[in-house]
């Protein structure tokens, strides 16, 4: 029998049977960032990019995609999540996205906020572009998760981090 939960006792894939597991509080915050020349980031900080609004614009597609998660990522399940937020930070040559998301169920809610995270980024990309080709996605990793079995956790880093 594999240890791996998503494969079954002959090794082939398998959705996670989670129906006897408690609903508990579950959320999970995720990270990434985008390095760009000074010129986009310029560009988005001061809202000159001929697209639009390049963070509202990524904040509504990480929160799309996060609700699609389980339609993209073969073995996740369909989650009807509770919330999501994305939060974004200008830093030296790149923006930072974090997106949070949380719901009351028998499953994590981690690869949604990786999703959304991702989703979010790939949008700045996608309206930046023209200014910028070389950007670079990167960095992007789950920092904290509370809830379920497993109860709290957080990366090296982020141990005070409060959810």
């Amino acid at each position: 029998m594999s240890s791996l939960t998503h494969l079954d006792e002959d090794g082939a894939a398998r959705m996670v049977d989670v129906g006897a597991k408690q609903v508990t509080r579950r959320i999970a915050v995720a990270t990434g960032k985008i390095t760009m020349s000074a010129k986009a980031l310029n560009a988005i900080r001061d809202g000159l990019v001929k697209k639009g609004d390049v963070l509202a614009t990524a904040r509504i597609a990480g929160i799309m995609a996060a609700k699609r998660t389980g339609e993209l990522i073969p073995l996740c399940h369909p989650l009807g999540l509770d919330s999501v937020s994305i939060d974004f930070g200008f830093e030296d040559g790149a923006i930072s996205a974090t997106a949070t998301a949380a719901l009351s169920a028998k499953t994590g809610v981690e690869m949604e906020a990786i999703t959304a995270t991702s989703v979010a980024l790939l949008t700045i990309y996608d309206m930046a572009k023209a200014i910028d080709k070389s950007m670079v996605i990167g960095d992007i990793r789950v920092i904290a998760k509370d809830g379920g079995k497993s109860g709290r956790w957080r990366a090296q880093g982020y141990e005070d981090l409060e959810l």
